[in-house]
């Protein structure tokens, strides 16, 4: 959902949705939003060995990654399940533990400084 600015949102429904719900793009509809006591949080990957390790040898990384946000961290272990090579990991690892270590960078597309 995104902001309109005035209070209200829109819903963006992908082409299938809309396909299978017979609307098009403006039209209005209504949702039903109900809570799923079932939905487990957390990270959908789990954390790669090479990167544990890495955590375990740096302390303030360690630290920094243990105070991100469970989105922050879903994000970063989704995107190390993706990488192919040996040479991406430590690449990444490297950029992962500079980011996470305090240092002012940019890592995934963000801007990092003091470890968030």
């Amino acid at each position: 959902m995104m902001p309109v600015g005035d209070g209200s949102f829109r819903l963006y429904l992908h082409g299938n949705v809309r396909k299978v719900s017979n609307t098009a793009v403006g039209d209005r509809v209504d949702v039903e939003v109900r809570f799923n006591a079932k939905y487990k949080n957390g990270p959908a990957h789990p954390m790669p060995m090479w990167f544990r390790d890495a955590l375990e040898k740096n302390p303030v990384a360690k630290k920094n990654w243990e105070a991100l946000v469970p989105s922050r961290k879903k994000e970063i272990l989704r995107y190390f399940a993706a990488l192919k090579s040996l040479e991406a990991r430590e690449r990444n690892r490297a950029r992962a533990l500079h980011a996470l270590s305090g240092e002012t960078t940019r890592f995934m597309a963000r801007s990092w400084s003091g470890g968030k």
